[in-house]
């Protein structure tokens, strides 16, 4: 009875969802599909969960998540300023900032670029598991050590990515710039950095979700009495899962603030590529 109730309500949740959808790509309909969709996923979460009485150790309903999130909000915030603005924001701005300036160093010195970009590859490919205990026994419990991890996570896929925008200028282009006698750092400004924005913020909106994934797993290898990932270890072995999910809640609702800021600046930056216009 319970799943066949679900199945209805999906069905007619489906059928608005799609009558909604159909209006055209307006600013209301990209809005509210998507608005649309997750309360209903929300609804369906709540109803599954208590019509099939599943232990709240397992999966807590999201009414009881969401009275947790209300009761710890002081508690959430302290950890969201240990986790997000001390050490994943921190770690981000330092590790993109440093992979751009490597990257114009990089394609000014061909021999740096062959050498870092094999060793970028190797790094990125390394499990954060294994470098996070590393990093935090070199920096101790504090913020400094997740911001290192973070740093050490977004760095190459940063690097990389500039790299791969800064050779995507045209090469009849270049010749022309050099025809006109413009100097490397002339021709870097007016043609070779506004061709490379787009790979640019892909690298940022890479590094937005590695940042925050890295931070909280490195508190999970030591870390002060406050942090996300600090309080999803503990909450974990007391059986807290409401909690837990509240600090995922924080998490997903902080990580896509991110992306979202990052994805508007791209709009702003690179109106005049071809994905960003109607």
């Amino acid at each position: 009875m319970v799943l066949a109730l679900a199945l209805a309500f999906w069905a007619a949740a489906w059928a608005l969802n799609a009558r909604v959808a159909a209006f055209g790509r307006t600013r209301a309909g990209r809005i509210f599909v998507p608005v649309l969709f997750g309360i209903t996923l929300l609804v369906l979460w709540e109803g599954l969960v208590r019509g099939l009485g599943v232990s709240a150790v397992i999966l807590p309903t999201p009414s009881a998540i969401a009275a947790k999130f209300a009761a710890s909000t002081g508690l959430l915030w302290a950890d969201f300023v240990q986790t997000v603005l001390k050490g994943a924001l921190s770690g981000f701005v330092i590790g993109t900032a440093a992979a751009f300036a490597t990257a114009i160093l990089a394609d000014r010195v061909p021999f740096l670029r062959e050498g870092l970009l094999p060793v970028g590859n190797f790094v990125a490919a390394l499990p954060i598991v294994g470098m996070a205990p590393i990093l935090v026994m070199w920096f101790g419990f504090g913020w400094q050590s997740k911001a290192a991890v973070v740093v050490a996570m977004v760095f190459f896929p940063m690097l990389i990515n500039v790299v791969a925008g800064l050779a995507a200028s045209d090469r009849m282009q270049r010749d022309l710039m050099a025809t006109w006698g413009a100097s490397y750092w002339q021709a870097l400004w007016k043609l070779r950095l506004p061709a490379a924005m787009p790979f640019v913020f892909n690298g940022l909106k890479i590094a937005a979700s590695l940042a925050l994934i890295g931070a909280i797993v490195a508190e999970y290898f030591g870390s002060p009495v406050v942090g996300m990932g600090f309080r999803i270890s503990t909450a974990v072995g007391v059986l807290n899962i409401e909690l837990v999910w509240a600090e995922i809640a924080v998490a997903a609702l902080a990580g896509s603030a991110f992306y979202g800021l990052i994805a508007l600046a791209e709009k702003a930056v690179t109106f005049w590529h071809p994905s960003q216009r109607n």
